[in-house]
């Protein structure tokens, strides 16, 4: 990988990130939507750059004009 600084979030961190509840960040795992994350083992964890590119995707450009 080529990161010297990889941040992992538990889901209760990536939710408040990303200002949703935990039982959504749940859902969205049972039904493969949502942000990318990491299993190990038992273990869930949200890379930093993946919360990002999600808020990213679900962006609207509103167009700033009047």
């Amino acid at each position: 990988m080529g990161e010297d600084n990889l941040s992992l979030y538990t889901e209760r961190d990536a939710a408040r990130m990303i200002s949703c509840s935990v039982a959504l960040m749940r859902k969205w795992r049972l039904f493969h939507e949502g942000p990318a994350y990491c299993k190990i083992g038992r273990l869930v964890r949200y890379r930093q750059e993946d919360l990002t590119a999600f808020l990213d995707q679900h962006r609207v450009d509103t167009g700033g004009g009047r």
